[in-house]
């Protein structure tokens, strides 16, 4: 206490709202064009520093991106801020390159067509200025490497490629197929090769210009090249694949069983969850989402489709059927309808970057957990309470079967994830805070912003579950806009480090800074 004569601070109130700004957009749609079922980006991810940016879509094809404000004036990013030179305001990235990771397969045992649709993909650890990153559809995964290449060409030749040079060939034509040589030290075609002619004779003092080629590289091209293909080893649909934080092995996830695998070895994996009942007739749930721990390599979680998540430690077996902590939240006496278990299947959870939280997204909800409170969630965000009273038409036309996916910001303050119209909703989780905006993916994003939010406040102390009021009036949501049940933003990612969003609405990828 030095004595007593330390000052408390005041604690600090809840973050402001963010000003959400339009940023980029890759692949916009002109009105009335038609969307190719091939090109609907179906996979986003940045890497650990926020530098690169991965989709994939239905086509099977990974189209990677690259962080351009911080390489502007060719001088580094340290350098700039110690100088105090004026940087980029917000993230800004320019297509890289792509590539073709999956083709469309026929599984001849089962009489099944495999998609080539990219389920998810994961960024690796880079190495020697190389990228690496998996990729998965529904059954195999794959390892890719992505360089740059150097060209290499000859140069300093002592006669012009186009011309005739020595050993009787054409410089320019390796491949050619004429059935005429041509010999360029003085001889003919018709004379012997070893033979250089009477009328050849070296100029006085020997070649000036003589000189050995040399091979140059000017240009670089990008290669992907696929290392490894981790296969077989899924008799359902992967739904998830996770790294590892020890850089060496990660997990595949189907609907009943998640293996652990080494990077380096392809031909053998480990199951580690089997959920199978030996009898597929008391199947109760499936599994929806896995993921590894941020930081210790010995934990992961996995969330189910009645709602639960169940944390595991793989030092306590081999075979992790018995989970350490369950986090699920008790259902409300009298609540039960038809629709109960449906929306409750949670479609995706992810870590928050500390390891401490956990954020999960079921049909209706965003939940927070805290990994060491298992009694319920430490916040409930309501995504669109205004579809409540439309489960009905949602489980006609399928919708209610759609897997939304969330994140977190890197500094844990604020969650996201999409909705239908192509809105998607960024909360803030921090105590105390009221955030909660409405953005739509277009040019525009506070077009349809809720002046007025009527989320009442919360903290992660409370785990009182919030229920937020939406408009009752049909086809209509809480800012009285219609909403379309067609354009839905299933994909986003937050940025690493700073407060920057990518999303797709169907085969344009919108990225927004605030």
């Amino acid at each position: 206490m030095n004595g007593g004569d330390e000052v408390v601070a005041a604690p600090a109130g809840p973050p402001q709202p963010l000003d959400w700004k339009f940023s980029q957009v890759f692949g916009e749609r002109t009105a009335g064009e038609e969307v190719q079922e091939v090109d609907i980006i179906s996979a986003i991810e940045f890497d650990k520093t926020g530098d690169h940016l991965a989709t994939g879509d239905r086509g099977g094809r990974v189209v990677l991106f690259e962080r351009t404000d911080t390489k502007d004036h060719g001088v580094p990013r340290r350098d700039l801020e110690r100088i105090d030179y004026p940087i980029c305001r917000h993230p800004e990235f320019r297509y890289k390159t792509e590539f073709q990771s999956h083709e469309p397969e026929f599984d001849y045992l089962k009489s099944l067509e495999i998609e080539e649709k990219i389920n998810k993909i994961r960024w690796c650890q880079t190495a020697n200025g190389a990228l690496f990153l998996l990729s998965t559809n529904d059954k195999t995964i794959k390892f890719w490497k992505v360089q740059e290449k150097k060209v290499k060409k000859i140069s300093d030749m002592n006669l012009d490629p186009s011309k005739a040079v020595g050993n009787g060939s054409i410089a320019s034509s390796s491949n050619s197929c004429s059935p005429k040589p041509c010999v360029a030290n003085g001889g003919s075609p018709d004379r012997s090769y070893n033979d250089l002619g009477n009328d050849f004779s070296f100029p006085p003092g020997g070649v000036a210009s003589l000189r050995l080629p040399v091979v140059t590289s000017l240009e670089t091209n990008l290669v992907a090249r696929c290392r490894r293909v981790y296969a077989h080893a899924h008799d359902y649909h992967i739904n998830s694949i996770s790294n590892n934080s020890d850089g060496e092995t990660f997990i595949s996830a189907d609907d009943l069983r998640i293996n652990l695998w080494n990077l380096e070895i392809s031909n053998q994996s480990f199951n580690i969850v089997d959920v199978k009942p030996a009898n597929m007739e008391d199947l109760t749930e499936v599994i929806t989402s896995a993921e590894f721990h941020p930081s210790h390599c010995n934990m992961l979680a996995y969330s189910s489709s009645k709602g639960s998540i169940r944390l595991i430690d793989l030092r306590q077996s081999a075979l992790c059927d018995s989970h350490a902590k369950l986090f699920e939240e008790p259902e409300a006496p009298g609540s039960r309808s038809f629709f109960t278990e449906i929306i409750a299947s949670i479609s995706d959870i992810k870590f928050a970057k500390d390891g401490r939280y956990i954020l999960s997204r079921d049909y209706m909800t965003l939940k927070l957990w805290d990994i060491n409170m298992d009694s319920g969630p430490v916040a409930t965000f309501q995504v669109h309470e205004y579809l409540r009273p439309k489960l009905c038409d949602l489980y006609e036309n399928d919708s209610i079967f759609d897997k939304f996916e969330c994140c977190l910001s890197g500094d844990g303050l604020r969650v996201a994830t999409g909705s239908y119209s192509n809105l998607f909703r960024v909360f803030g989780c921090a105590p105390g805070s009221t955030e909660a905006t409405t953005l739509e993916a277009s040019k525009n994003p506070m077009r349809r912003q809720v002046q007025t939010p009527s989320r009442p406040s919360r903290s992660l102390s409370s785990i009182t579950r919030v229920v937020r009021r939406g408009a009752e009036a049909p086809g209509v949501d809480a800012n009285g806009n219609s909403f379309d049940f067609t354009t839905k933003l299933l994909h986003l990612a937050w940025h690493p480090t700073e407060n920057s969003i990518a999303c797709a609405a169907a085969n344009s990828l919108y990225m927004y800074y605030a």
